[in-house]
């Protein structure tokens, strides 16, 4: 259970899910994509990586291609009516997406279905059946629609059909899960209250986090050019990921990693130990690049960053200086001041305050960093003092 509730945001109700999963019996586990777009990139797999451990778990995805859906366009958190997508855009960004799930997701424990196979047989008359089990004023509870209502910005009534039709999804798929973005959950409950008015069991709600993405603030976006597709080349994807703040590393660490709750706590212990970050860095890239390319197209991916920044950003004649370090590591501010490369500690937490002060091409924000016993890193103080330390 609490490898299931790690990285969750809300699960409505936390007692439903302990029951289900109690009872013995495999769940179907439902997520919803709307083919908005033609490439998935590593913010969609936050809940892809979930609904992959329902299934090593012994459940089943149900993932659902919104092909119908998308032709609406989901109204959650815009501020503006959203174009529909055409068709063609539609069949064409789906196919994309049923290619690429299954980097993550296991085929044998997934059944991909499109709600255009129910609701392409829906009348008239059925649409209005469906939308007399809800109520408009139910409708503008939810925050984007009660904004733009009390904004006098316009509303179209085709929009009020989406969380209906999500939520008939669920009735379709008779789920027990599902899955969705924070900006999701009034849509997902809609699908709890169909399923009760058709008979079933109200199937468990289960929100993770929108992941930031590489500008740390907003949510990952293809159109925001904060984004890392899981197609991009090895290098490209590693790069980006190098660039990704240390604090931002642990959040990505919770919500894109596989490793156990264990681990990261020691991954978190060691950096708090004097580990630098970057060496951390290092292993959360290695293993999303190898999740979606393979171990080698990791490492040499490693490799690439190593020497590509070491061709751009450093002389070829950097002195090396030896020295010997502690067991539990020599300080930041004394080993750039045994190297020569600032006058005193006081000067060497100065120039790291500032961010002037780089370990192998990565800056520096903690001065309690200890450089490890046996290691060997280049040390960048401002744009021109170099010296490669080898700890002895």
């Amino acid at each position: 259970m609490a490898e299931i509730r790690r990285g969750t945001e809300e699960i409505l109700p936390l007692e439903g899910l302990q029951d289900r999963l109690a009872g013995g019996k495999p769940l179907r586990v439902k997520a919803g994509f709307d083919p908005t777009a033609p490439d998935l990139h590593l913010g969609h797999t936050v809940l892809l990586n979930k609904l992959r451990q329902f299934q090593d778990h012994g459940h089943t995805v149900l993932f659902l291609i919104g092909d119908f859906t998308g032709m609406i366009g989901d109204p959650s958190g815009k501020s503006a009516t959203r174009p529909p997508l055409t068709p063609e855009e539609v069949r064409t960004n789906a196919e994309t997406y049923k290619a690429q799930v299954f980097r993550v997701l296991d085929p044998q424990r997934t059944e991909v279905v499109f709600n255009s196979e129910w609701m392409n047989k829906f009348s008239a008359a059925d649409m209005v059946r469906l939308a007399a089990r809800h109520t408009v004023a139910r409708m503008l509870e939810r925050d984007d629609f009660h904004k733009r209502y009390t904004g006098n910005q316009p509303i179209a009534i085709h929009e009020f059909l989406y969380p209906l039709v999500q939520g008939y999804d669920s009735v379709a798929l008779k789920a027990d899960v599902e899955l969705g973005g924070t900006d999701q959950k009034f849509n997902l409950l809609v699908g709890r209250q169909l399923q009760e008015s058709y008979g079933q069991q109200p199937q468990v709600v289960m929100t993770l986090p929108l992941l930031e993405g590489l500008d740390g603030v907003q949510k990952m976006s293809k159109s925001l050019g904060n984004y890392v597709g899981i197609e991009e080349a090895p290098a490209e994807m590693f790069g980006k990921i190098m660039s990704i703040s240390d604090e931002q590393m642990w959040r990505w660490f919770d919500l894109l990693s596989f490793r156990s709750l264990a681990e990261l706590e020691g991954l978190r212990r060691a950096v708090a130990d004097g580990r630098n970050p970057r060496d951390v860095k290092f292993e959360l890239a290695g293993e999303i690049v190898a999740r979606f390319h393979d171990a080698a197209a990791a490492e040499a991916a490693q490799q690439e960053f190593v020497a590509r920044f070491r061709e751009k950003a450093m002389p070829g004649d950097i002195p090396l200086v030896e020295m010997e370090a502690p067991v539990q590591g020599l300080g930041i501010a004394a080993a750039l001041k045994a190297a020569g490369l600032v006058p005193s500690n006081s000067e060497a937490m100065r120039m790291i305050r500032q961010g002037a002060v780089r370990v192998d091409g990565e800056r520096i924000e903690d001065t309690a960093l200890r450089l490890e016993a046996g290691s060997e890193q280049v040390c960048q103080v401002g744009k021109r003092r170099f010296a490669r330390l080898r700890l002895k």
